[in-house]
């Protein structure tokens, strides 16, 4: 329960570039490995993926991608901090 008068804080979405955004689905068409570094919380990850599609889901779009270690991830576009071919 909140406290009377407490605002809860919200990450809000900020829409990426159109460009950014056709180098992503471009990436998921040919299944080019990419090497990300991407933040979820306090906490950055940095990892070799295989895109496989992007998704839009509450106004968030997130790029849906297979780890090297076949693990499944779903990562918010804006959270991306860097971006490379691997």
């Amino acid at each position: 329960m909140h406290a009377r008068g407490a605002v809860k804080t919200i990450d809000a979405y900020t829409p990426i570039s159109c460009a950014l955004y056709s180098e992503y689905e471009l990436a998921c068409l040919h299944r080019q490995p990419l090497r990300l570094r991407w933040r979820e919380g306090n906490v950055v990850y940095e990892r070799v993926i295989r895109p496989l599609d992007i998704e839009t889901r509450d106004h968030e779009e997130y790029l849906l991608a297979c780890g090297e270690d076949g693990s499944q991830l779903r990562i918010r576009l804006d959270h991306i901090l860097k971006k490379e071919q691997a």
